[in-house]
């Protein structure tokens, strides 16, 4: 990615073997080799993770955009699980690892052989991290599960959508990434106890409970109320303040709109808004003059408010009430987004680079931790290109006490990552090979 940014490295010298797939386990992992350490990612030889196939890439072939983004800065091998000498070498790896992340089918990781006995005999050092879509205890334990289950069952649809619609799927996807992070935190925080007690533990978290973090203002309105949190569209959860909510903005496309609150801690945010929309008229007028009474009369402030945003576009909306003093902020879509150049600039958005691919990746969490911490940036590496690479580079410092080289011949149109295989020995039962380096044509290896 772009030198914008200097690694953090809080956890270099930390190993993580990673067993997980698609959103939530990779995110996690992500967010580990964001802040240095050193993350293996264990993929199937017969075409990789299968992130890498979901949807669309950079051109015909590549990596899908999907697995690109949340698979940055992480190095890869291939390894037939079904396979004795496969099992073998995670084995190994995990004698050499501080932390395994799995997030298989309930029961799946058990019936390899992995569970958290059997690494946990072999290395009690290690930090064993699981996410599953429910709790073992739930009656639902045994189900599967993808962001959009663990929205629905978790509370976030419910709350979700227009007051007198149907429940929506929030856009982020709090099921999986959400749940990622909260993973990662309790990695770091089993890290650190590990320099007390000397021995690892088991994590495990479950996509449905981690949407009880995010919902946790929900219960305070069930409450205040004893009902059910229930859909407030764009305003409050809790509803009663006004203006709390978005005003459609010039020219009227789909997302030119501002969103415009008044906190009912500071009095001055309404007076300073009326100033900004020409209405001082208005400041002293008894149905807005406490926060009880603009919210008895919340859609006659709507009305008063509508008509001002729709002669401004959004983020000229957005500068002047926010210049004011009042909190405001347009609403912004990826392409906005992208186009702020700023992000670029702070290092917050970058261009990760797979080979000749190229797309762009934030990576706001660890330059927020960086500010606060270290005062610097982090420049982010992007897969570099199939599953598997440079083979005796991973697996001999990871202990592996046999690792033949064999050559991998270089490909020079883009191919799938099933199809960029490379031509190992066929005596060899169990292969492995490196990824995310900048050439197509690297060392590889097995086990032998």
């Amino acid at each position: 990615m772009d030198g914008s940014g200097v690694a953090p490295n809080c956890l270099d010298g930390v190993r993580v073997l990673d067993l997980s797939q698609f959103e939530a386990g990779p995110s996690c992992t992500e967010a580990l080799a964001w802040l240095g350490a050193e993350v293996v990612k264990i993929e199937n030889p017969k075409g990789g993770e299968p992130g890498r196939t979901l949807g669309s890439g950079p051109q015909p072939g590549a990596d899908a955009y999907y697995f690109m983004i949340y698979n940055a800065n992480k190095k890869s091998a291939t390894v037939d699980l079904k396979s004795e000498r496969g099992l073998q070498l995670v084995k190994e790896m995990a004698k050499r690892a501080d932390v395994f992340v799995e997030n298989f089918a309930p029961g799946a990781i058990e019936r390899l052989g992995l569970g958290w006995e059997v690494l946990h005999a072999l290395n009690p050092r290690l930090v064993y991290a699981q996410v599953k879509g429910f709790g073992e205890g739930s009656p639902y334990e045994n189900n599967l599960a993808f962001d959009m289950i663990a929205q629905a069952c978790g509370g976030t649809m419910a709350i979700t959508g227009e007051r007198d619609g149907r429940p929506c799927k929030p856009g982020p996807t709090l099921g999986d990434t959400g749940t990622g992070m909260l993973l990662a935190i309790g990695i770091l925080g089993a890290l650190y106890q590990r320099h007390t007690t000397g021995t690892g533990r088991r994590l495990q978290i479950a996509m449905q409970d981690a949407q009880l973090q995010y919902t946790r203002g929900a219960f305070v309105q069930h409450a205040r109320s004893g009902e059910p949190a229930m859909r407030n569209g764009a305003k409050s959860l809790a509803g009663g303040m006004a203006p709390a909510g978005i005003y459609p903005c010039k020219p009227g496309g789909p997302n030119d709109y501002v969103y415009v609150f008044t906190s009912p801690a500071n009095p001055e945010h309404w007076r300073r808004l009326l100033k900004v929309i020409d209405r001082e008229d208005l400041i002293a007028d008894g149905r807005f003059a406490t926060r009880e009474a603009r919210g008895q009369h919340e859609a006659e402030i709507d009305q008063i408010l509508s008509d001002w945003p729709r002669q401004h576009d959004k983020h000229e909306a957005m500068r002047l009430i926010g210049g004011a003093g009042v909190p405001a902020g347009a609403v912004l879509d990826t392409g906005d987004l992208l186009g702020e150049t700023s992000f670029a600039e702070r290092g917050i958005i970058q261009t990760m680079r797979q080979g000749g691919n190229k797309m762009s990746l934030s990576r706001t969490l660890i330059r927020g931790m960086t500010t606060a911490l270290l005062g610097i940036g982090c420049a982010l590496a992007g897969p570099g290109g199939t599953a598997g690479a440079q083979a005796p580079n991973l697996v001999q410092p990871w202990g592996c006490r046999h690792c033949r080289r064999g050559s991998v011949r270089s490909k020079n149109s883009p191919m799938s990552a099933a199809r960029r295989r490379a031509s190992f020995s066929k005596a060899a039962p169990s292969m492995l090979r490196g990824i995310y380096g900048s050439s197509r044509s690297a060392a590889a290896g097995y086990l032998t």
